[in-house]
């Protein structure tokens, strides 16, 4: 639908792009800091159903709750995206991106490291592998070529 000769509906605009979703770093760190709180205040519940005395015994087990960038951005209302934008160095937000990544690494890490979290699934998130070159010196793995010694020198050996 074409706008009549002479609309200028788009003078009305006040502003390119939607709101900031934080005015400052010092903001961006509280949210952060609420979304930590609330990682401790809500640990994960675990139904286990048990046998006892005859009867069922409904026990509840609290788990520690890992940190994770995806649930941070979800709290901040930002996507991924945003995240990763806000954490390159020319950034406002990078020194509090900078500080916030290693906190929420570190809580993994020792999370799954004294067993709270399991090992492998961190591992795998935080990009840690235990790795092992089976690859031979050159590259390939073809076996080397066998050594022959001269008659001089296989006498030399034999007479050790």
């Amino acid at each position: 639908m074409a706008f009549g000769k002479g609309n200028e509906i788009w003078r009305m605009r006040k502003k390119d792009g939607r709101n900031r979703t934080f005015d400052n770093s010092n903001d961006l760190w509280d949210a952060c800091v609420k979304y930590f709180e609330w990682i401790d205040d809500n640990p994960i519940i675990e139904h286990k159903p048990t046998q006892f005395g005859g009867g069922q015994v409904d026990i509840f087990v609290e788990h520690k709750r890992p940190m994770t960038k995806e649930g941070l951005s979800l709290v901040l209302g930002v996507t991924q995206e945003t995240w990763g934008a806000w954490s390159k160095p020319d950034h406002d937000f990078f020194l509090v991106t900078k500080e916030v990544n290693e906190i929420i690494y570190d809580n993994k890490f020792a999370g799954a490291s004294v067993g709270l979290f399991n090992a492998n699934i961190i591992a795998r998130d935080l990009g840690l592998a235990d790795k092992k070159d089976h690859a031979s010196a050159d590259g390939t793995m073809s076996p080397k070529d066998a050594v022959v010694i001269g008659k001089d020198v296989q006498d030399i050996l034999d007479n050790l």
